[in-house]
């Protein structure tokens, strides 16, 4: 499915998602630089991030492993703005969440630059991975775990894909809902517009010729 990515003058930037097996990436980030990703998600799905970072070397020319100090804040909203992840990790790092309200999610990564003199003034290299759904599933382990045979495991993705399909389809419905409404509420605000104008174009009408009748009876012209 297509990503696009939108970065601002304030250096923020905004990535609109479609759910996915797998998003990786990668994006640089200053010393006071904050990147936001927004993924559309529907409600009670599981997401798993990994990252992991890369500093700029001077020396080598290149992006080198960060060192252990250099770690990274990760702060995850709902679409009601409602922080429901705010967590410090290491240089490399994975974050979960469940998403129990459908729309669109804000993923927020930050350095600790501020406490890191090495990467003053330096660039950071942050890759980055997001599963969605049943792709946060690790297959083999489950298998290993529960004693699956080829047949049964091959059973379970297919019972986790029909479940992840019907969150979506749910999901979908969800924002037609949302913006049928919205265009319901649009045109009813759009018909009284057009009442109001209709009775004020009335209302000037009728004083306009209340007016010119009283001007031409001073005038004694009538």
């Amino acid at each position: 499915m297509e990503m696009k990515a939108v970065v601002s003058s304030t250096g923020l930037m905004l990535l609109f998602a479609w759910l996915s097996p797998s998003q990786a990436l990668y994006f640089h980030i200053g010393e006071t630089e904050k990147k936001c990703f927004i993924e559309e998600i529907p409600d009670e799905t599981m997401v798993i991030g990994r990252y992991r970072t890369q500093l700029w070397d001077k020396q080598a020319g290149s992006f080198l492993p960060s060192t252990p100090g250099l770690g990274m804040h990760v702060e995850i909203k709902d679409p009601d703005a409602k922080i429901i992840l705010s967590r410090q990790y290491g240089s490399d790092g994975r974050f979960t969440f469940t998403s129990h309200t459908p729309g669109e999610h804000q993923i927020c990564l930050h350095s600790n630059s501020t406490k890191m003199a090495l990467f003053a003034g330096g660039k950071l290299r942050v890759h980055l991975d997001i599963q969605v759904g049943e792709h946060t599933n690790n297959y083999p382990e489950i298998a290993a775990k529960d004693k699956l045979t080829e047949l049964q495991l091959r059973v379970r993705q297919l019972l986790d894909q029909v479940e992840q399909i019907q969150k979506e389809q749910n999901y979908q419905r969800y924002r037609e809902e949302r913006f049928r409404m919205t265009s319901e509420s649009t045109n009813q605000r759009v018909l009284w517009w057009s009442i109001a104008q209709t009775f004020i174009l009335i209302i000037t009408g009728i004083w306009q010729m209340r007016h010119l009748k009283s001007f031409f009876e001073a005038k004694k012209l009538v």
